[in-house]
C-alpha cells in the first residue's frame, strides 16, 4: 500500500513538475536555431525534480494525515462527528462568499494572485472556524444529552490531582466510570512545572506527565480536550467547561473543590476519598504506634499509622522511637483528614 502511494505521489508531482517546466520553456524566447532537444531540457528537468521531490512530499503528508488520525482517534464519536459537521459548514460558507473576492482577479499583472491567495485563506479560515464552533456548541448539546442517558459523566482531571498521581492507583482498580479528560489549559500548566527553575516543581510535574501516560496505557478512554473557557485562571476553565459538558471535577484542591461546588459543579476529591476508606477507630481500641515527634504540648508524643493518619499520644514524649501500645481516647475529623488522640496504655 505505501508503495502504491509513494508511485501516485511520483507520477503526480511529476507531471506537475514537467508542467511547470514547459510553462518556464515556452515563457523564455529561445532562438530560432534551437533544437528540439534544448526546448525540452527544461520539462524533463522538471519532470526529474517532481520524482526526485515526491518521496519527501509524500513523507510529510502521511506525517499530517496520522496526527489527524491520532487527534481524531483520542475524540469520542461525539467530538469528531461535531468537528466535521461545522467543517463542512464553514467549507459551504467560503464556497458562498468567494465571489465577494472575485474582483481582485481584474487587477493589472498581480490580481490572479492575489485572488487566489484570498480564496485560499478565506477558505483555510471559514473551515477552521466552523470545526471548533462546531466542537464546541454540538458538544455541549451532545453532553447535556448524555446527561439523562445510561452513560456516565465525564471526568475532568486537574493539575493537582495528576501530580498527587493516586488517580492512576484508583484507574487501576476499575472504580472509575466514564471518560478521563484533560483539558489542554491543565496539560499547558503541567508542562509549565515541568518546565520551572525550581527543581522541586521540576520534579512534579515530570512526575505528573509520567502519571498521564500510565494513565492512557490504564485507561483506554482517557481524552486530551481541546476545549477552552474566557477565564483568565484554570480553576475557572475548569468549572465553565465541567457546567458545559455536565462534567465531574476529579481534584484535591480544597479550594477549587469549594468553589465549584458552590457553582453547582460536581466534585470528585481524591482526599475525601481517601479519608472515607480509612479504617474507622473508636474511643477505647488500643493499637500500637511508634512515636516519632514531639507534639506541640508538653510531654506529647506525635506517631503515625500506615495510612498517613495522624496520632497524638499523650505523655508519648518518654517512648520516643518506640512501639508503644495506645488506647484511643477521642478521635478529631477535619476538612484535612482524621487526627487520633490516644494515651499509653502502661
Amino acid at each position: 500500500m505505501n508503495l502504491l502511494f509513494r508511485i501516485i505521489f511520483a507520477c503526480l508531482f511529476g507531471l506537475v513538475g514537467l508542467l511547470i517546466g514547459r510553462e518556464i520553456s515556452l515563457a523564455i524566447h529561445w532562438p530560432e536555431e534551437t533544437s528540439r532537444l534544448e526546448l525540452n531540457a527544461i520539462p524533463a528537468l522538471g519532470l526529474l525534480v517532481g520524482i526526485v521531490l515526491s518521496p519527501f512530499i509524500a513523507r510529510g503528508f502521511e506525517r499530517a494525515v496520522s496526527a489527524v488520525e491520532e487527534n481524531v482517534a483520542r475524540r469520542n464519536p461525539a467530538e469528531a462527528w461535531s468537528a466535521a459537521l461545522g467543517l463542512i459548514a464553514g467549507l459551504v460558507v467560503a464556497f458562498l462568499i468567494r465571489d465577494i473576492f472575485s474582483s481582485f482577479a481584474l487587477m493589472p499583472r498581480v490580481g490572479p494572485m492575489i485572488s487566489f491567495v484570498t480564496n485560499v485563506l478565506v477558505t483555510l479560515f471559514c473551515a477552521y472556524f466552523g470545526m471548533r464552533l462546531g466542537l464546541r456548541q454540538r458538544l455541549s448539546w451532545w453532553s447535556r444529552g448524555a446527561a439523562y442517558s445510561s452513560e456516565a459523566a465525564p471526568k475532568l482531571l486537574d493539575t493537582s490531582v495528576i501530580v498527587d498521581g493516586r488517580v492512576l492507583e484508583i484507574a487501576e482498580s476499575g472504580f472509575l466510570d466514564g471518560r478521563l479528560m484533560v483539558p489542554k489549559f491543565v496539560l499547558r500548566e503541567l508542562q509549565l512545572i515541568a518546565d520551572s527553575a525550581d527543581p522541586v516543581k521540576r520534579s512534579r510535574g515530570r512526575r505528573g506527565l509520567e502519571v498521564l501516560n500510565k494513565l492512557r496505557e490504564v485507561s483506554k478512554g482517557l481524552e486530551i480536550s481541546e476545549f477552552d473557557a474566557p477565564e483568565r485562571d484554570v480553576d475557572g476553565k475548569l468549572i465553565s467547561l465541567g457546567r458545559t459538558l455536565g462534567a465531574q471535577i476529579l481534584t484535591n484542591d480544597y479550594n477549587l473543590n469549594r468553589v465549584a461546588k458552590v457553582q453547582g459543579v460536581a466534585v470528585l476529591n481524591i482526599n475525601e476519598l481517601a479519608n472515607a476508606l480509612k479504617p474507622v477507630v473508636l474511643p477505647g481500641e488500643e493499637m500500637f504506634v511508634k512515636v516519632v515527634k514531639d507534639g506541640k504540648e508538653p510531654n506529647q508524643g506525635v506517631g503515625y499509622l500506615d495510612d498517613g493518619t495522624m496520632i497524638v499520644v499523650e505523655n508519648g514524649k518518654r517512648v520516643m522511637g518506640e512501639d508503644s501500645e495506645v488506647v484511643v481516647t477521642s478521635v478529631l475529623q477535619t476538612a484535612a483528614g482524621r487526627m487520633i488522640f490516644a494515651r499509653l496504655k502502661r
